[in-house]
C-alpha cells in the first residue's frame, strides 16, 4: 500500500518476511533462525531488532491497524468534503493493502488472540475508528438507509475486499478492477435501499 521508493530498513525486511513466513506456516511453525536466514542475518542476530516472535506479530498487526487509520485519515483530508470522492478513495487504498499485504489478512485472522491483551485491544480500537471513517462516507453518501444497514455493508465490503487470501488472483490490474466493482456494487445497493424505504415511507402515507 505504500507509495515510498527508497530501500525497506533493515527491521521493515525482518517484518516482511516474518509476516510472510508466519502466514504460510503458523506463528509456532516458524523459528527465529528461519526468519533470520530469509533476510541474510543469524538468529540471534533479530534481537537486535526485535526482543522476539512476540514483538514482530505484535508490530506487525498493530502496525498495519495503524496505517489503514492513517491513511483513512489523509483520505478524508484530500476529499475535502467530497462523500463521493471519500468513499472511492477508501475503496482504493483498502484494495491496496488486500492485494499487497495478503499475509497480514492471513495472519489477523489466524493470531490475534496470540497478542498480549493491551496489544490486542489497541487494534481492536484503530479498527473500530477505521470503521466509523467508513461508516460516516457512507452516510454522507446515502443518508436514507438506517445507520445499522449502512454499517453492515461496510464491514461485508471488508470482508470481500480481505477474501484475497483465499482465492486465486487474476492478476493485479484485473483483480483490483474485479474489487473496486464489486465493492461499489455493494456500496450502490444502498442508493436502491433508500429508495424501496421512501416508497414504503409514501405509500403508507
Amino acid at each position: 500500500m505504500s507509495t515510498r521508493t527508497d530501500a525497506p530498513t533493515r527491521r521493515e525486511q525482518i517484518l516482511k518476511e516474518a509476516a510472510r513466513l508466519f502466514a504460510e506456516r503458523g506463528f509456532h511453525g516458524v523459528g527465529v533462525d528461519e526468519i533470520g536466514a530469509a533476510v541474510g542475518i543469524s538468529g540471534p542476530g533479530l534481537y537486535r531488532h526485535f526482543p522476539g516472535k512476540d514483538a514482530m506479530l505484535a508490530e506487525l498487526l498493530v502496525g498495519i491497524s495503524e496505517r489503514l487509520l492513517d491513511g483513512g485519515r489523509r483520505r478524508v483530508r484530500e476529499a475535502a468534503g467530497d462523500p463521493e470522492a471519500l468513499l472511492g478513495s477508501l475503496i482504493d487504498g483498502h484494495i491496496d493493502f488486500a492485494l499487497d499485504d495478503r499475509p497480514l489478512i492471513t495472519l489477523h485472522d489466524r493470531e490475534l488472540d496470540r497478542l498480549r491483551e493491551s496489544d490486542r485491544k489497541r487494534v481492536r480500537q484503530l479498527q473500530r475508528q477505521y470503521v466509523e471513517l467508513w461508516v460516516t462516507a457512507v452516510r454522507e453518501l446515502y443518508p436514507a438507509p438506517p445507520e445499522a444497514e449502512a454499517r453492515a455493508t461496510v464491514h461485508a465490503v471488508f470482508g470481500l475486499l480481505n477474501s484475497t487470501p483465499h482465492i486465486g488472483l487474476l492478476g493485479r490490474t484485473a483483480m483490483e478492477s474485479l474489487l473496486r466493482r464489486l465493492a461499489q456494487g455493494a456500496f450502490g445497493s444502498l442508493a436502491a435501499s433508500g429508495a424501496g424505504e421512501a416508497r414504503h415511507v409514501h405509500g403508507a402515507e
